[in-house]
């Protein structure tokens, strides 16, 4: 399974944003948003749903536990 920086990456360049345009999605900075997708730093809680909600994913596909993207 892939890791949570892998996802968060793949999910931006899907909807052909950038790291600049993320952060101000999530009301991040930029630097914080490339530290998920650098592994160096994760989302609270509320961050990771706002994360999968944006996506329209699972938040166990988000974060590698499945490999299914559809949300319950």
């Amino acid at each position: 399974m892939e890791s949570f920086k892998t996802r968060v990456k793949e999910l931006r360049k899907e909807k052909r944003f950038t790291q600049r345009e993320m952060g101000e999605q999530l009301g991040i900075t930029m630097r914080a948003y490339q530290c998920y997708e650098q592994g160096t730093r994760y989302p609270e809680f509320p961050g990771l749903i706002k994360l999968a909600d944006f996506f329209d994913v699972s938040l166990d596909y988000l974060v590698g536990r499945s490999d299914y993207r559809e949300r319950m």
